[in-house]
């Protein structure tokens, strides 16, 4: 399963030491519940490997900031707590699975 990432628990998450995924969504975005289902199943696949979690943008305004969302849906991804790549939109499984990949 996802993890929530909040503006409480970001900076603990972080400091993990995996690569993490953050998929910045939004409950009233239809295409992030379009890629809701993709990004648990990613979740479960990379359990262990890779932290995957979903940010809601309407309630943590300080993680959205500081990677600059404009756009959701919004796929960060982080090696050593920095950004390596972001995906804007929806996007294929296939796609995100290789942006994933490419952290390991």
């Amino acid at each position: 399963m996802a993890l929530n990432i909040t503006k409480e628990n970001y900076e603990q998450i972080l400091a993990e030491g995996k690569p993490v995924v953050i998929d910045f969504w939004a409950t009233w975005c239809g295409p992030c519940r379009m890629i809701s289902p993709i990004i648990e199943e990613l979740a479960e696949e990379y359990e262990g490997k890779v932290l995957i979690g979903k940010c809601d943008v309407d309630a943590n305004d300080d993680v959205v900031a500081q990677y600059m969302v404009r756009n959701i849906p919004t796929i960060v991804f982080l090696k050593d707590g920095k950004q390596v790549d972001k995906h804007v939109g929806a996007g294929t499984k296939e796609q995100i699975k290789a942006k994933i990949d490419a952290l390991l």
